[in-house]
């Protein structure tokens, strides 16, 4: 039998997560390592992406977060020769961590929130954990893992894809004037993201810049709250909620500037993206995110203060010595956080817990 990674990643949403683990494995199939398989829910877009790189796919029903049929799968993947278990959510973490217990197989676990443990549970059982920033991994030893097991490995993203993405044509789509100034943000519609405080900043900016229009690409919980604030703050015709997008990079192609209004965020890697196509970045401090946005890279703000982001994007759209100092350093940093050198460091964590899967 060959010696098998075994990723298992939810995969019932299409978010960054997901395609997280999509980039991932498709790195790693394109850098010679074969031998893996996704562990996901049948009919998912994980499961279809993967499919598509020629990934191996067990699709399986995986209805619940926590659904105990899975652990099914799992075992069945490491007695065809599973010598490695990648879990990618706290779901699958669970899950795997389960199936490791009973067979001694080693387990990986990636944290992509910068939230702490509620329990330490089964994140305690994992070889490593793989830390997407360093603020994931200054949580993690905070909630008592060790510091031996956790590993910092920036998320990364298509440089290419993000360079030539098509824009979606926000502006004829919501019936824009082509000269509109678009500030868009993507991400979920859930409270960590602080969509509240960017509607706050937008108000801030109304009679300063008429032309300004604010694009959120994402759904979520919040959405129905959001609408009503919008509608309060006199703002309807000026934010405008697209909902679920595809493909978020074509509506990243079409903006201005990018605005990150997270009180917490792991990395973020919609900022990335923005980066690498051009567009200059208004970010709040939080989490991962000074970690890209380092040394003039983007504007940087505290969380939670609709003042301050108001003022990085006036700057931005004021100042064009500016602009093109963020675009410039931007363009230098942003290489740093490619998806093949993500998958070659996670190449580097599988071989430090399960040698046999490169052929050592």
């Amino acid at each position: 039998m060959t010696p098998t990674v075994v990723h298992v990643a939810s995969g019932r949403e299409w978010r960054g997560g997901q395609r997280q683990v999509w980039l991932l494995a498709r790195e790693l199939q394109r850098g010679g390592l074969t031998n893996q398989v996704a562990v996901t829910g049948a009919g998912t877009e994980l499961a279809f992406r993967l499919k598509h790189e020629g990934v191996r796919v067990h699709q399986a029903r995986w209805t619940a977060g926590l659904d105990p049929r899975m652990l099914l799968p799992v075992l069945q993947e490491i007695r065809a020769g599973g010598a490695l278990l990648h879990a990618h959510d706290a779901h699958a973490v669970t899950l795997a961590g389960l199936c490791s217990g009973l067979t001694r197989v080693p387990l990986v676990a990636t944290r992509r929130v910068d939230f702490h443990l509620r329990h330490r549970g089964l994140w305690g059982r994992a070889s490593r954990i793989i830390a997407i920033s360093s603020a994931v991994a200054d949580v993690l030893a905070e909630d008592g893992i060790r510091g031996e097991r956790i590993v910092v490995v920036h998320s990364g993203i298509d440089l290419d894809a993000a360079r030539q993405a098509e824009p979606l044509g926000v502006r004829e789509r919501l019936g824009l004037p082509p000269e509109a100034t678009v500030a868009c943000t993507v991400g979920a519609l859930v409270p960590h993201k602080d969509h509240v405080t960017l509607i706050h900043a937008a108000r801030r900016l109304v009679s300063r810049f008429p032309s300004l229009h604010w694009v959120i690409a994402g759904e979520g919980e919040l959405r129905p709250v959001l609408e009503w604030l919008v509608a309060e703050l006199a703002l309807v015709g000026r934010v405008h909620f697209l909902g679920q997008v595809a493909q978020p990079l074509r509506v990243i192609a079409d903006a201005d500037l990018y605005v990150m209004s997270s009180r917490e965020e792991g990395l973020g890697t919609s900022v990335l993206d923005a980066m690498a196509r051009g567009i200059p970045v208004a970010s709040t401090s939080a989490g991962g995110l000074p970690e890209m946005l380092h040394q003039g890279a983007g504007v940087l703000v505290p969380p939670r203060n609709p003042e301050a982001l108001a003022g990085a994007v006036q700057r931005i759209l004021c100042d064009p010595d500016l602009r093109r100092s963020l675009v410039e350093r931007a363009s230098r940093v942003v290489e740093e956080f490619s998806a093949e050198r993500m998958a070659a460091e996670v190449r580097s964590v599988y071989r430090s817990c399960a040698p046999l899967i490169d052929g050592s």
